[in-house]
Formats: C-alpha cells, sequence, structure tokens
C-alpha cells in the first residue's frame, strides 16, 4: 500500500490521504495529534500512554514524506515525534470512529478537555515519560 495523494486542507483542518488500493481517507489534524504513534504520546506500554488534552485547535505546520514508507508531520504545538507509517494511517483511516469515541470515553473519564485552555487540563500538562536508557524521544 502506497499513498498516490496527500492533501493538507487548512480551513478544514484535515489531511487526506488517497492509497493505491482506492482506499481514501479524511483526517481531522486533532485526531491525527492525539493517535501520534510516537513513543512521547503512545509510551513504550499502555501504562506509559500520555493522555492528549486540548489539542482541538492544533493545526499541521507541514508534513513531508519519510523515504517510501511514512509521514513526518510537525503540528504547530512543537510535536514533532511521530513517524505516520502507511500501514498505521490506513489503520487510524479504517478505525477512525472507533479510535476517536475510544480518546473521547478517556478524556471524559479523566475530567480533561479538547479545549486549550480548559484548567481541567492543567494536571495533564508537563507530565513527561520518565526517561528511557534504550530509546531516544
Amino acid at each position: 500500500m502506497f499513498p498516490v495523494e496527500i492533501l493538507l486542507h487548512t480551513k478544514r483542518r484535515e489531511l487526506t490521504i488517497a492509497f493505491d488500493d482506492g482506499a481514501r481517507f479524511d483526517f481531522p489534524f486533532e485526531f491525527l495529534r492525539v493517535m501520534s504513534p510516537s513513543a512521547d504520546v503512545k509510551g513504550h506500554t499502555p501504562q506509559e500512554e500520555k493522555l492528549q488534552v486540548g489539542k482541538r485547535l492544533v493545526t499541521i505546520v507541514s508534513a513531508q514524506p519519510v523515504g517510501s514508507y511514512a509521514l513526518k508531520i510537525v503540528f504547530s504545538d512543537g510535536h514533532d515525534t511521530g513517524l505516520y507509517s502507511w500501514d498505521y494511517l490506513n489503520e487510524l483511516g479504517m478505525n477512525r470512529e472507533a479510535l476517536w469515541a475510544e480518546y473521547l470515553e478517556k478524556l471524559a473519564r479523566a475530567g480533561a478537555s479538547r479545549e486549550p485552555d480548559d484548567p481541567a487540563n492543567a494536571p495533564f500538562l508537563g507530565k513527561e515519560l520518565p526517561a528511557c536508557p534504550s530509546h531516544q524521544h
């Protein structure tokens, strides 16, 4: 699977990707940010996952292919460590509704918000994952 089209729609805050197998997905910028595959977000285990809060207004500054296997996305909040493989983007597209519902449920359970200036997000901001000697983040 390989992309045949990648478009950034800044006004709609969406990235569109079309694959050579006919699959086509529209991803809200916020969705891609909170689903970043980076260790900074996902951690190395599910227990290390860092809940992404206050990302509703995030934008994509740039999106560049990395070799023939991934997309490197730089977000307006400075996050730039996730490489979105074509397989991962396809998986996100195929499961977008369920993943988004799960994310919203996690926010609700934590008492956190998508809104960037919500005081409820304060406990989640600035929490970094413990240093991992085997990987650079």
